[in-house]
Parts: structure tokens; sequence; C-alpha cells
């Protein structure tokens, strides 16, 4: 059954972007329609796909956070997470979690394949009877 997944891509760090969104298309079968909304960063993930939350079947939260020098990387992080969840729950519907949360930009190209983890996780989900 062809189910719609909407990706929603925070672009802050635009080459690990395209590198989340690369993996995750390439887990999603052909059957289904996708459709990808780039935003600023992590923190405008929840909003979108609360906007859009009655239009698709699934959602892909794809995006990297790097840790700085203040605790900014902490709040943006954790408040992400949390929303994406709760998001979720509340509207019983799966919100695969491809944010990613590095020290460093090695280790964000190292996790680039988190997008197509979400991507299994999301589809897996949409499979349940």
């Amino acid at each position: 059954m062809k189910k719609k997944i909407l990706i929603v891509s925070a672009d802050y760090y635009r080459n690990i972007a395209s590198g989340l969104i690369n993996s995750a298309i390439k887990s999603i079968p052909k059957t289904n329609k996708v459709r990808i909304i780039e935003v600023p960063g992590a923190f405008e993930i929840p909003v979108v796909i609360s906007k859009n939350i009655n239009k698709y079947d699934g959602f892909l939260a794809l995006g990297c956070v790097i840790k700085g020098k203040t605790p900014h990387f902490d709040f943006i992080s954790q408040a992400s997470i949390n929303a994406i969840m709760d998001l979720s729950i509340t509207s019983k519907k799966p919100i695969g979690n491809g944010i990613i949360t590095c020290l460093n930009m090695s280790q964000a190209k190292a996790r680039i394949i988190k997008g197509a983890e979400a991507a299994k996780a999301v589809i897996s989900i949409l499979s349940l009877k």
C-alpha cells in the first residue's frame, strides 16, 4: 500500500543534510510518495511536522547538531527530540529521528547512515497491521 512520507531536513550543515536525505531516500521503497521540506535548523523540524501531521502517514526528521562551546547544543538537541517524540505519540504516527548529535564534523560525516536507519524504522512501523 502506497504511503505518504514527509522528510523534514535541517539544512544548517548542508552537506550533512544532503547525505542524510540521500541515505534515507535509498531506504524508502519506490512505491511510497515522498516530499522533502528544508528548514533552517533542527529546532524548526517539529513545527513543520506538526503543521503537516494530518497530510502524511509517516515522517523523517533529519538534521545535525554539533556541540560548540556553549550549552546551546544541549538545549536544541533535547527540545527537538522531546518535541518529535511528543508529536509521534500524540498523533500515533511514526516519526523517524534522524537528527544526529555530534561533537565535531568528523563524527557527523561518519553518521550520515542515520538517515537510512530512521527511514527503515518508519517503514517498519507503517508496515505493522
